[in-house]
């Protein structure tokens, strides 16, 4: 029996990828749903090949624009709360989760609390809501399984290893495009030079926090709820050919390790296909002997410091690692649109989560009040930019 998917973001490189997953597993895999921000013509295309049941898109103007498009037969939703109306709508197999930002924390959180495996590729709810998240999967016996090419690695490492055994976790980190760069440099960075990664085609937010290490720090959060591993036992280690996709350091010294060119294809299918591992022929294998070297070493959180900023949000918990997110969704909003300097993003974070309280008891409604305080004060610090 095919495995019905529903895939949240399936306009962005995530979603993409997925699709490509499925279509090389069409006896395997059936697409029954699909949502995206705004890009109506990617989202025709899609519903047009795949013909899912019913499909979403989050901009209630262009819900008009794709019913002209679709065929009578799709069932659209429209709004903010269109995804997560959808996942309760179809209750399928999988959900794939890679709606960008703040905005995956609902749907995702629907389809846990509807028992659903939920493929995550976006970082955010776990970042924001991590305790709510996995209590969640254990109340309602729902799989979270990770889509990042890290966490996915981590996971493959610890397949039948008792967490006891573990000492810690290790994540990669390719450096980014910035990896050699100076202070002066990154002083200069254009959103162009931003834009380059040296090893990884994503979409452009993601892209930018792989610049800052951001993105490293957010799969640092990731990865205290994912393997409930305290921060002391989360290590990250810059590897610029991006071979190895993370590390397990067990409790004799012996450290398991997953490795592969990077696709991420390769960890879209492991979780579509779990407890399965499927055939890839239309990828090409890893060959030790023209990778030549592997290098490994330290991140230098003076020059990065939203790695540094991360780590302190998870060690101060609470609703804290939600203002980190929002003040860095702002942030590289901002600096994508030319409105404030590249080296603002770490000054305008730390700012703002300085100036939000610590919650002691994590609710949804505090999470999201202090994702709504947060950007605020982000905005304004972005509008005074000369006083940052």
């Amino acid at each position: 029996m095919k495995r019905k998917v529903l895939i949240l973001g399936s306009t962005g490189s995530i979603g993409k990828n997925c699709l490509d997953v499925v279509r090389a597993n069409p006896e395997k895999l059936q697409v029954v749903g699909l949502a995206a921000q705004s890009n109506v013509g990617e989202l025709a295309a899609q519903i047009k090949e795949f013909k899912p049941k019913k499909a979403a898109i989050v901009h209630e103007v262009a819900w008009k624009e794709l019913k002209a498009l679709v065929h009578p037969s799709t069932r659209l939703f429209a709004g903010p709360h269109g995804a997560a109306e959808l996942v309760e709508a179809l209750k399928p197999d999988v959900v794939v989760s890679a709606i960008v930002g703040a905005a995956g924390l609902i749907p995702a959180l629907t389809a846990i609390k509807q028992g659903i495996r939920v493929a995550l590729a976006n970082k955010e709810p776990l970042v924001m809501a991590g305790s709510i998240m996995m209590a969640a999967a254990r109340k309602h016996c729902a799989q979270l399984l990770p889509i990042d090419s890290e966490h996915s690695a981590i996971w493959q490492c610890l397949n039948g290893e008792p967490r006891e055994r573990v000492n810690k976790l290790i994540l990669t980190a390719s450096g980014g495009p910035f990896l050699r760069a100076t202070a002066a440099e990154i002083k200069k960075v254009t959103v162009a030079q931003a834009l380059k990664h040296p090893r990884w085609k994503m979409g452009r937010k993601i892209t930018i926090d792989s610049s800052t290490m951001m993105n490293k720090g957010l799969e640092v959060i990731e990865a205290r709820w994912l393997y409930n591993m305290p921060a002391e036992r989360i290590e990250v280690v810059i590897h610029p050919q991006s071979i190895i996709h993370s590390m397990v350091e067990f409790v004799d010294t012996s450290i398991m390790a997953q490795i592969g060119l990077p696709d991420m294809r390769v960890p879209i299918a492991y979780a579509l296909s779990y407890p399965d591992r499927w055939p890839a022929p239309r990828l090409a294998p890893l060959s030790l002997a023209d990778v030549g070297r592997l290098d490994f070493f330290p991140p230098d959180t003076k020059r990065f410091p939203c790695l540094r900023l991360a780590y302190e949000a998870l060690r101060r918990g609470g609703v804290v690692p939600a203002a980190l997110n929002a003040a860095n969704e702002v942030a590289v909003e901002e600096f994508l649109a030319g409105n404030i300097l590249y080296i603002d993003i770490p000054r305008i974070i730390e700012k703002t989560m300085d100036k939000i309280p610590d919650a002691r008891t994590v609710t949804l409604g505090a999470v999201i009040e202090a994702d709504v305080a947060a950007r605020a004060h982000a905005h304004a610090l972005c509008r005074g930019r000369r006083r940052i």
